[in-house]
Order: structure tokens, then sequence, then C-alpha cells
């Protein structure tokens, strides 16, 4: 075994190759020993640096930079990957995978069942299960998950798109920027047996059957600056009730300011009274989203804050008791409310949605 003032074979590097050597060993995304390997060979360029400096500087092991400087300077950038080691061969060829794969994605079983399970492709293949399972992951194939979907067929949908998502990344001045909507049929709900605590071990247990002491409507209002909601609960979902929301906002809202509000395209936001009242007070300004695109309405997100942390769980003997929990939890809310941010452009909605109808073309949309 060499001393430790032992010098082995020198390194020198073209640019080319430092360049090379500085990205692998600055990487994230490589394995840690092929980034460490790249650092060996970069402390070891020039003839004055011995193998046991490398090492302590390193923190490693002179044997470890002896291995790798050699093997550099007899193969160059790919001696530092790792060769091909001996073992079990493959038992599932590439024509496999590739059958694997298409009927995973273009056929459907034949048992009549809508997609397909890992057993049921080993069955179909002849591969085991677990290599079916190996290969779905390693390809991000999902047979078992489902997500849905609706594109809007709203002729404006550009042009809604546009004005909505301008007034979240460009408010107006001398304005307030409001998105209003109603949850409707919020259920008080009794569970027929008391809850079972949260403990060690367990999660919190409700019951699946209750007693139902009717609906409320929540009208809420969310100033997209500061993320302040105003919310009503009213017994019904009409115009008559959306016309009394929009004149307590209008008290809530100081004159001089114009109040831009965003609505879905219910039909009691259109009707006639309601756009005669508009029509009387030329500081408020309608912004219609597009049809199927709720998403595009802020207030929605706070709409799934409350039902989550208010409703879902909650037993109520009443709807007076129902919408007490609702006022009480909106009033704690603006206390320590903070606006929602708003990054996407338009521009980079209309690509997602041109990328996704990339995806489906010749499925009838």
């Amino acid at each position: 075994m060499p001393n430790a003032h032992t010098r082995t074979s020198n390194i020198e590097l073209t640019e080319l190759e430092r360049a090379e050597l500085v990205s692998m060993a600055r990487s994230r995304s490589l394995p840690a020993a092929l980034a460490l390997r790249a650092r060996i060979v970069l402390a070891c360029e020039g003839v004055d640096k011995a193998s046991t400096e490398v090492a302590k500087s390193l923190g490693i092991d002179r044997n470890t930079a002896n291995k790798w400087r050699a093997r550099y300077a007899r193969d160059r950038l790919a001696s530092l990957y790792d060769e091909l080691r001996p073992g079990r061969p493959r038992t599932v060829d590439d024509e496999q995978v590739a059958e694997l794969i298409n009927t995973t994605l273009h056929t459907k079983p034949s048992d009549g069942s809508t997609h397909w399970s890992t057993r049921s492709l080993a069955t179909q293949t002849g591969i085991s299960k677990s290599t079916v399972a190996r290969y779905l992951k390693i390809f991000q194939l999902k047979p078992h998950r489902v997500e849905s979907f609706k594109l809007s067929t709203d002729p404006l949908f550009v042009e809604k798109l546009r004005d909505v998502v301008g007034l979240y990344l460009n408010p107006p001045e001398n304005a307030l920027v409001l998105c209003v909507d109603e949850k409707s049929q919020c259920q008080a709900l009794e569970r027929t047996q008391p809850m079972l605590p949260l403990g060690l071990g367990y999660v919190e247990g409700v019951t699946h059957d209750y007693v139902r002491h009717g609906t409320t409507t929540l009208f809420a209002a969310l100033n997209v600056l500061n993320g302040a909601i105003l919310a009503e609960c009213k017994p019904r979902h009409r115009h008559q009730e959306f016309l009394a929301f929009l004149r307590s906002i209008d008290k809530a809202v100081p004159a001089e300011l114009d109040v831009h509000c965003i609505v879905d395209n219910y039909a009691s936001h259109k009707h006639p009274k309601v756009k005669a009242w508009l029509a009387d007070r030329p500081r408020w300004h309608m912004h219609f989203v597009p049809t199927y695109s709720s998403w595009l309405n802020q207030v929605e997100r706070f709409f799934a804050i409350i039902t989550d942390k208010a409703i879902r769980r909650g037993s109520f003997t009443s709807v007076k008791e129902l919408t007490k929990k609702i006022h009480s939890f909106v009033n704690q809310y603006n206390q320590n409310c903070k606006p929602f941010t708003w990054t996407a452009t338009a521009d980079s909605i209309l690509a997602k949605l041109g990328r996704l109808c990339g995806r489906i073309t010749g499925a009838g949309h």
C-alpha cells in the first residue's frame, strides 16, 4: 500500500470536462455518490496534490480518493458511473413492458370493469402482480385513480377570464373588488350519537346517520384587498335575498369607492330587479365568471375553509344554532384574515387549458 506521501495519476482537465464535473458536483438531483466522485476529481486536478490531502479535505478515506482518481485518469467521465453488476437476469423483456403499458393505456378489462387493477393486468399480461405494480409506478400510471374536470362552453370565456384575472392582478384605484357568491343548502345536521373524541392511535369518530333540522343559505362577499368576509345567512336562495345582500354590501362600502363585484352566472344574479337596482347605482360594476368556472371566484376558497373547519363535523340541533356557528366563525376569521394571493395570469391559465385540450383531442370536446 502506498505511504501517506505517495502521489498517484496526475489529472489535467479540459474546460469542457471541468464544467461538466462542476455541474455534477453541485447537482441536487444526481445520486450523492456520483456528486462526491466529481468533487474528488476536481480536488485532484493539478500535479502537486496527493490523494492524502484530497481525502482529508473531503473527509473521506485515502483509498477512495485513489480509486476514483485512477479510474478518471484511465477512462475520464464515463468511469464515474457505476458499472453493471452481476445479478439475476431480467425476466420481463422490453416487448412485455410495452405490451403492459399499451394494455393499461388503450384497453379495458374484458370482464366489464371500468379500469385495470394490478391483479387484472397481471392476469392479462402474464406478468407477476408485484412487477406490474413496479412498472406502473415507474411510468406514473394510476388506472385506479380518476380526476374530474369540466370545460367551460361559454363563448366569451377568454374575455371573461381576462376581465376577472385582471381585477385580481391589477385592481382599479379608488375601488373595492369583492368576490360574491352563495353557499346554498347548508344543512343543520344533528348526529344521532355523541362524537368519539380524538385519542392516541385513533381518529375522531362521527356517526354516519343524523337528523336533518333544515337548511340555510350563506351569502358571502370576500374583500380581495385584505381577505375580510361580509356574510349573511338567509332562509332561501332567490333574487330577493341576493338583492338584500347587495344592499348590505352597499351600506358597508364607503360611498367614495366604486364596487367591482365578481359573481357567477346564477339566474338570481341577472334578475331584472337586480339589474334595475344596479342601473340606479353607477358605482357598481358586475363581472361574471365564465360558465363552469367557479374556481375563478376567490370566495369559493373561503367556502371550502368554513365547510371544513366549522360545518362538516358539527352537530346542530336547529338552523338557528348552525347560523350562530357560521357567524361566530366569520367573526373570528375576520380578526386574523389574510388575502388570497392570486398569481396565475390569464395567459398561463389559457396555456394550461390548451395542454388539457391537447390530451383529450378526439374525445368529443
